[in-house]
């Protein structure tokens, strides 16, 4: 079941500077810190000035989406899902 959400959480990145490539690996979210095993879709979109980056990732049948406002760097937890239909 997908619901949406609007909270801040804790996301920690990873960079690799030879392949120029940025993920998450890990979501805080209420205290409970979850790895991230997978990452699905990203994309960008702008609201005014505002780009935000927008990473669909899941850890152990939990599903995020995760909202970053570049100007400020910070993370949203928008949506959360166990993956069951609803």
């Amino acid at each position: 079941m997908i619901q949406r959400v609007s909270v801040p959480v804790s996301v920690q990145l990873a960079f690799d500077h030879k392949k120029r490539k940025v993920w998450p690996q890990t979501v805080v979210w209420e205290g409970i810190v979850y790895p991230i095993h997978e990452i699905g879709l990203h994309h960008r979109y702008t609201k005014g000035k505002t780009l935000y980056h927008i990473f669909s990732v899941a850890s152990d049948g939990i599903f995020f989406k995760l909202s970053l406002n570049t100007d400020n760097l910070f993370w949203e937890l928008e949506e959360i899902s166990d993956g069951l239909p609803e």
